[in-house]
């Protein structure tokens, strides 16, 4: 086992807030990820329980701690409402380094997923010193495919991830 991580970093945007889950996401993480919509295109495209969206929330920890890098619960900064999560996902045999991105439904259209991926993947390039970030869009989730391409992301390939086809889109830091 490495050495202690540092806890993640909180990051802001003119609207938005990074920063780790807490306990008290659970209850609207949870009612995120019981959406079959939102869950439509993520992972193989069934809704959690909220026990295993609880243990989602312990999975992000954990993999800051054992990665140095996770995902961040995503906050309006003015209310503190949970919209949602963004961050870096990296675990054992995964395809590379991966930003993704993830709203409740009633948060969608506001330019959120943008704003957050963006200020994520600059992190990733000024702070983290990455080369190279992808992520792994499911081919009919134009949402994230829009999100991916406005943040500079360029469509590379795919991948078989967890038994259906996923669009490798790419950022290169410059």
């Amino acid at each position: 086992m490495s050495a202690h991580r540092p806890a993640a970093p909180v990051l802001d945007t003119p609207r938005l807030r990074l920063r780790p889950f807490v306990e008290s996401d659970w209850q609207a993480y949870a009612a995120m990820c019981g959406d079959a919509e939102v869950m439509r295109h993520i992972g193989t495209g069934v809704v959690q329980s909220k026990e295993d969206a609880w243990r989602s929330i312990a999975m992000f920890l954990g993999h800051w701690t054992l990665r140095g890098h996770g995902m961040y619960a995503l906050e309006r900064r003015d209310t503190g409402t949970l919209l949602g999560r963004v961050g870096f996902h990296e675990p054992a045999g995964w395809p590379g380094f991966e930003l993704g991105w993830l709203l409740a439904r009633e948060h969608w259209g506001h330019g959120y997923a943008r704003e957050a991926a963006a200020a994520a993947l600059r992190h990733a390039f000024d702070r983290m010193r990455r080369e190279r970030v992808i992520s792994l869009i499911r081919p009919d989730n134009t949402r994230s495919i829009a999100v991916a391409e406005a943040i500079g992301e360029r469509l590379q390939g795919q991948v078989e991830l967890l038994g259906s086809n996923a669009l490798v889109y790419e950022a290169l830091c410059r």
